[in-house]
Order: C-alpha cells, then sequence, then structure tokens
C-alpha cells in the first residue's frame, strides 16, 4: 500500500481501533502462567502504542508532504544514475539548444489534493544532463486550454518544497493551486504553469540543489533539465524571461541560490523561511565543505558577483528563522538585483505549513508583478515595513545571528 494513500490511512485507523478494544475485552480474560499473562498484556499495550503513534505519523506526514514513498522514508531511494562533472555552468559543454525535443508521457497524478483545481499531473523525467531520473508534476493555469489562449506562452515557477519534504507538497499541504486558481481566472493573478520536481534524490541527505561531481548534479536537474522538459511540452515561455523559483525553508535557501546563480535561466525567486549559507540545514550536501558552502551561499554569490545579476528576490522570514537571512541580501544588493523583504511577526507562528500557507497568494501578486507581467523592475525594491537591523554586521545578518535589540519600524 502506498505511504500517503487513502488504503493505508484507513488500514491504521482499524488496527488502532482494534488495538484500543483488545485490552478492554480481554484484560481480565488472559489466562496461562503469571508470566504468560503479563507478557501477552504488555504485547497489547504495545500493539495500542505503536499502532497509535504509526497513526499519528501518517497523519502528520500526509498533512505536511514529508515522505512521498517507503522508499523516501527508509532511507532506500535513489535517483541519480550519474553525477558526472559539468563544469561551473552545471551544462558539462552541451549544446542545449541543439538537443532535440523529448515528448514526455504524463498521467493525473494521486494523492491529498492533487485532483483540485483541474487537477495535477506527473512524469517520470530522465535528465539528459543532470543523470538524474525523477518525477516531476505539473499544474497547468485555467487559461492554458481556452482557445484564445492557444498561441499564448504561459510564465512558469518551479516549486521546491523543504527537507524531508515530496515534490507534492505545494499542491497537497499548501493548495497552491487550488488558491491561485481563482485569481488567475479574475485576472488577479498571472495564469503560471506551476512545476514541482522532486528534490529528494538521494537516500538520507539533502542534495543543497548543489552539483557535487561523483555524487549528484541537482543543480542542473532543477535549473536545466526540468526547465528543458517544460518548454519542450508546453507552451511556457524562453527562459529566463517569465520564469521563475519558489520555495520554503530548505526549498527557498535553493530558490534564491539558483536564481541569484543564474539569471540567465531564472527572472525571480520567492524564498519562504530560507537561510543563505548552507549549514542552516546540517543534512545538507552543500553544507559539507567550506568550498561547497561558499559556492551555494546566495549572499557570497550576490556579494562577488561582477555584474549583479538581473534578478528579483521576494523573501519572507521570522526573526532567527529567515529574517535576517534576508535582510543580508537586501544590504548587499546592488541594481539591477531587487529584494523586498517581508517581515513575519513570530505570533504568525512557527517552521510549519501553516505559516507558509497564506504567504502563497501574497508571493505570487508580487511575482505577477516582476515576471507574469514580462518584466523587471530596474533598480531597489522599495522595502517594506519591517524592523531595522540595529546596525547588524552583514556577517551577522547572513548567519542569524543578529540582534533585533531596539528594533524599530521602518517608515
Amino acid at each position: 500500500m502506498s505511504l500517503t494513500g487513502t488504503p493505508f490511512l484507513y488500514t491504521l485507523i482499524a488496527l488502532s481501533v482494534v488495538a484500543l478494544a483488545l485490552p478492554l475485552a480481554l484484560w481480565s480474560r488472559v489466562r496461562g502462567p503469571r508470566a504468560l499473562r503479563a507478557a501477552t498484556r504488555a504485547l497489547m499495550l504495545l500493539f495500542a502504542q505503536g499502532t497509535a503513534v504509526a497513526l499519528v505519523f501518517t497523519l502528520v506526514n500526509n498533512a505536511n508532504n514529508l515522505y512521498d514513498n517507503w522508499a523516501d522514508l527508509l532511507g532506500t531511494g535513489d535517483h541519480v544514475q550519474q553525477a558526472a562533472d559539468l563544469g561551473a555552468d552545471g551544462t558539462g559543454g552541451i549544446a542545449l539548444k541543439r538537443l532535440p525535443k523529448v515528448r514526455q508521457t504524463f498521467r493525473p497524478a494521486t494523492g491529498p489534493g492533487m485532483r483540485a483545481a483541474g487537477g495535477v499531473r506527473v512524469t517520470q523525467l530522465k535528465g539528459r544532463v543532470s543523470g538524474v531520473n525523477a518525477e516531476v508534476y505539473v499544474w497547468l493555469p485555467p487559461q492554458y486550454d481556452e482557445p484564445a489562449y492557444r498561441h499564448h506562452r504561459f510564465p512558469v515557477v518551479e516549486l521546491l518544497p523543504g527537507y524531508p519534504g515530496s515534490a507534492k507538497a505545494w499542491f497537497g499541504s499548501l493548495h497552491a493551486h487550488e488558491q491561485l486558481e481563482p485569481l488567475m481566472r479574475d485576472g488577479q493573478v498571472a495564469p503560471f504553469i506551476l512545476v514541482a520536481p522532486r528534490t529528494n534524490l538521494l537516500a538520507g541527505v539533502d542534495t543543497g540543489c548543489a552539483n557535487i561531481p561523483g555524487t549528484v548534479n541537482a543543480d542542473t536537474w532543477l535549473s536545466v533539465d526540468v526547465p528543458m522538459m517544460v518548454m519542450d511540452n508546453f507552451r511556457a515561455e524562453s527562459a529566463p524571461r517569465g520564469w521563475a523559483v519558489a520555495g520554503y525553508s530548505a526549498g527557498a535557501h535553493c530558490a534564491a541560490k539558483l536564481a541569484v546563480a543564474h539569471p540567465d535561466r531564472y527572472r525571480a525567486a520567492v524564498s519562504l523561511s530560507g537561510y543563505n549559507d548552507p549549514i542552516g540545514e546540517r543534512d545538507s550536501l552543500a553544507a559539507q565543505t567550506p568550498a561547497l558552502r561558499a559556492d551555494n551561499n546566495p549572499y557570497l554569490l550576490l556579494r562577488e558577483a561582477p555584474v549583479p545579476p538581473r534578478v528579483s528576490l521576494y523573501l519572507s522570514g521570522q526573526p532567527h528563522d529567515g529574517y535576517e537571512a534576508a535582510v543580508a541580501l537586501e544590504q548587499t544588493a546592488k541594481a539591477p538585483t531587487t529584494v523586498h523583504v517581508v517581515y513575519i511577526p513570530k505570533s504568525a507562528g512557527g517552521h510549519t505549513m501553516a505559516l507558509w500557507r497564506p504567504q502563497v497568494v501574497p508571493a505570487f501578486r508580487w511575482l505577477t508583478e516582476v515576471t507574469g507581467r514580462g518584466h523587471v523592475t530596474a533598480g531597489r525594491a522599495a522595502p517594506p515595513r519591517s524592523p531595522s537591523t540595529a546596525g547588524a554586521t552583514p556577517a551577522e545578518l547572513a548567519s542569524g545571528t543578529a540582534s533585533r535589540a531596539g528594533a524599530v519600524r521602518r517608515r
């Protein structure tokens, strides 16, 4: 049975009821030697506790899309077929524009929320450059099949989950498509194609969306193979015009890093509760060496860029959970890079889906302005009302150790 399927959930509910009924019905009826009676009763209690824990875990997992299948949960999944050294640009010298188009087979996706708002489809993609073989979920906006739009090319947003996290999370837990579909119909939000590729590529570790020769080419998978597939199979705008990447938690870090590192592939990024230094996720492969940390830190990439990238960043966070990292990027950015920082108070909740779900619509309204309408505003974005950083150094801001003592609201 599927880990996230309804049959497995109902089976656990039934077992939990049985596990609760057994001690009530049989506790005083157990016969035999004292040791046997004690062992039987202990087994009934362990059975009740085990089924209760399994049921709670399954409910939490289904609500947050942490593990998509048994292989992810047990750490046996491996979606990397090869990881050649692809060089600094992640293409291995391949002339991408000369590669023939490859048509993918899509099927309706299953799981909580996947059939809502027109339905999500899924395909198994063999990355021609990255060597990754994994699933990619795609949702098409309501206008896509309308006759008036038959020659229209649509903007695209890649959606990245946290770690651990399933590619389904943006649909099954954040309900992005359900929230955005009516706004797209009303013209309040641009009709984006939503694309959610698998990011959990190796067992037990976060790839950190990094290219690591001999281990994984996660950056190339996300920024080369997945976009090529989308443009080969759908009426999508050519990158970077109209292309953006969004993520939460570890996915937020990846979104900012990919956009800053590849302004030729993305025009914008949305980062919800992200971090700059990959050490923010200690299981990240990008946090294993100082060189990898530097190469995958969007703050350092932005600061050291010989030419500021033409990208726009939407960064939201709470104190000590994304906000300081966001302000660090804001302070180091130079035109034409633009940065929009959104301060989320601690009272809004913690590092959970409940915090990020209501941020989907504001983030996509912003994306509509910077990518969905075909332009990127030059210069720095006007700062929103948010606490000052009270003279903290860039190093403190980037590491998330800046103090908010004496912070005041910006006017």
